[in-house]
């Protein structure tokens, strides 16, 4: 799809399935947040575990309660349950109706449609209860109040406490404050909310691959303007545009390795940790040309290279202090982010297959205190346009000084950006910025005080690879890099705390040196992971496990794929995939899975010796195109999912018949793609992130 009408066109019709098919969560609270584990249970509220309350509003729910003065015990024990549906882990879909709040959850209605996705919904009437028990019974300051409804109902006075003075009838009360649940909310029975399951799907057979190239690469991002076109990166610093050939016509990626769209080596300080971690396009490339790169620099051979040490006064840190690192001084190498642009004289941007290596603007610059452990990936948020920023915690064993849980630090953390509205160099210095950006209003730093306005969630070793699922935007999935003995997979949430260096995933952590002094475990809500592994899950012989966060899998081309979370190992080269069950919860389970190659791969795709899964060698990233479907890319080539029939899978959901199922003879490669690359940068792959994510 190419043009601004066009453009204007897809985005319209991605707002309006917004508004046809309303995106569900996992368990969410009113305030955006995700829900907190409770040390204790609350005393008022019988919640234990998850809760989107602390002590605190539990006690002031408590006051709420003891303010209505409400006399009869019956409705009184309702009306505490009511108020307390607050605390429940999925509050805001029980109190936020077609994004409109409400002052209390909706009360389930047998009378109203139903969904079988919430346990009891058919048979209970909690709205009728309500009413039945409380229609007469006197209620100082009732949430039930037509005014904060926004119903038609009688007049409201301070003498209209009982629900009969408010309103007519049972059934404008339950019209008013009763429903089902729907795929945008969930109805409250009296009791926390528990979604049925029908049981967790048995897992694929398998998938299968077709290996598309050869040349090995850390990041992939599909072109903006929606076409058969995507980006690949290395880590040395060049950035090529390939042409993806459809599934099934035996076709290889269409790539020059001799004419990258952008080649920034002289900028890109490569190690084997260091280099360009990654690449992102603006939502808006196909007019505005704007891309951007996170790599590393070394500020004694670039001159640009020149960013605020991250160990600094702020976060009590002393560089003096820190030592060396494998010979480096601390600060020596820099993460960068830079704004490049493909406008030129005579083409649209969309149109345009090279790019300036200059930079437009320099987006951060910051001075890292060791040599590993530094994220680098970036990408555009799909609902709110804003620049994500995954920053590790910058190394040292056990994160020594506490980088993650410090608010004052931005490593890490995640990072959210403007890079719309640049400020002035005044208001960039007023606000010790670290680089030319601003602040999105809604950043959680409005709520706590205490937090950099740069981050959006923080207690991360090393987050490598996150993605927003295509289908529900809510579903901001990141990995996380272990240290010794698990390896995470999260669902980020505005304001989250992810526990490290305090917790590593589930477990927690001692750290054997603490110059930066410690975090204790009951100052902080952790949230934890979702799925992961422990190490002694995978390869033995390595002794090393590291997390590569992927993507859900949206296409239509493995049919029994549909809905997993697919995310890899680097060292062992295992692929996991996980599944929501119930949709929507939050609970996920997850098993390696067999993966093959396909017969009639267009290059040549070896398997493990006594395996059935194809020898990938290092997985380094998971990409995904303009049609959803997913890559691996490893050490040994471009890999992508294709239909399950090709590897001789049984998916009863593919429709065999209808996939093309060319001949096993290989078809010659274009004489212009999938050139080896030189031995010096086959090397340098194969070395590729062992020390920087691991």
């Amino acid at each position: 799809m190419k043009g601004v009408f066009a453009l204007n066109l897809m985005f319209i019709f991605f707002n309006l399935l917004l508004l046809l098919y309303p995106s569900t969560s996992f368990p969410l609270c009113t305030n955006s947040e995700a829900p907190i584990t409770l040390k204790t249970p609350l005393k008022f509220c019988s919640y234990n575990g998850s809760s989107c309350c602390n002590s605190t509003d539990g006690s002031q729910l408590q006051k709420q309660f003891q303010a209505m003065n409400i006399s009869d015990p019956s409705c009184a024990s309702l009306l505490q349950s009511v108020l307390c549906a607050r605390c429940d882990p999925f509050s805001a879909k029980l109190f936020t109706i077609d994004s409109v709040p409400r002052p209390v959850p909706l009360l389930c209605n047998s009378t109203a449609s139903t969904n079988s996705s919430q346990s009891n919904q058919a048979t209970n009437d909690f709205c009728s209860n309500v009413w039945d028990t409380c229609q007469n019974v006197s209620i100082l300051n009732s949430p039930f109040a037509p005014s904060l409804q926004g119903q038609a109902g009688a007049p409201v006075s301070s003498n209209f406490t009982k629900l009969t003075d408010l309103w007519q009838s049972k059934t404008d009360f339950c019209n008013a404050f009763g429903g089902a649940s729907t795929n945008g909310s969930v109805c409250y029975d009296g009791e926390p909310i528990k979604l049925n399951g029908t049981g967790t799907p048995s897992a694929p057979h398998g998938f299968c691959l077709e290996k598309i190239g050869n040349g090995s690469y850390l990041d992939m991002a599909a072109h903006p303007d929606g076409s058969n076109r995507a980006f690949f990166s290395n880590q040395q610093g060049k950035i090529w545009l390939a042409t993806i050939p459809e599934v099934g016509s035996r076709g290889a990626l269409e790539l020059d390795e001799s004419n990258p769209f952008i080649d920034l080596t002289d900028e890109v300080h490569f190690d084997t940790a260091f280099g360009m971690m990654g690449i992102a396009f603006h939502p808006n490339f196909a007019q505005n040309g704007r891309f951007f790169a996170s790599f590393n620099c070394d500020k004694g051979k670039s001159p640009g290279c020149t960013g605020r040490c991250s160990c600094n006064s702020d976060v009590n840190c002393d560089p003096s202090k820190l030592g060396t690192d494998n010979g480096a001084q601390p600060c020596q190498y820099q993460s960068v982010v830079a704004e490049y642009t493909a406008n030129g004289s005579t083409v649209q941007p969309s149109s345009a297959e090279n790019a300036r290596p200059s930079e437009v603007r320099r987006i951060f610059t910051m001075g890292l205190p060791f040599t590993s452990q530094h994220g680098g990936q970036i990408l555009f948020g799909p609902t709110d346009g804003y620049l994500y920023f995954m920053m590790g915690d910058g190394g040292g064993d056990g994160d020594p000084y506490n980088f993650a849980q410090n608010k004052k630090s931005v490593l890490g953390k995640i990072m959210r950006l403007d890079v719309d509205n640049i400020p002035s160099a005044a208001e960039i210095n007023r606000l010790g910025l670290w680089g030319n950006y601003s602040i999105p209003n809604d950043n959680p730093f409005s709520k706590d005080s205490d937090l950099l306005p740069e981050i959006w969630a923080l207690g991360f070793r090393n987050p490598w690879r996150c993605s927003f699922d295509s289908e529900r935007p809510s579903y901001f999935m990141c990995g996380d890099v272990g240290e010794d003995l698990y390896e995470e997979v999260d669902i980020i949430s505005k304001g989250g705390n992810y526990g490290w260096r305090v917790y590593e995933g589930p477990y927690r952590f001692n750290p054997t040196s603490s110059p930066g002094g410690n975090t204790s475990a009951n100052s902080i809500n952790p949230i934890f992971p979702v799925m992961g592994y422990n190490h002694s899950e995978v390869n033995k012989k390595i002794g090393s496990a590291s997390m590569i966060g992927g993507y859900f899998y949206r296409s239509n081309t493995d049919p029994c794929m549909y809905g997993r979370y697919l995310y890899a190992d680097l060292y062992s080269g295992a692929i996991w995939a996980a599944t929501e069950d119930p949709e929507n919860s939050g609970n996920f389970s997850s098993s390696t899975i067999q993966f093959g190659c396909a017969r009639d791969s267009p290059l040549q795709c070896s398997s493990v010796p006594g395996s059935d899964n194809a020898a990938l060698g290092y997985i380094f990233s998971f990409g995904q195109d303009n049609s959803k479907d997913i890559y691996l890319l490893t050490s040994s080539g471009v890999y992508r999912v294709v239909p399950p029939s090709r590897c001789n899978y049984t998916c009863s959901k593919e429709n065999v018949t209808a996939v093309e199922t060319p001949s096993p003879t290989t078809s010659p490669l274009p004489s212009h793609s999938n050139q080896l690359s030189p031995l010096s940068s086959l090397l340098s792959a194969l070395l590729l992130l062992l020390l920087s994510i691991a």
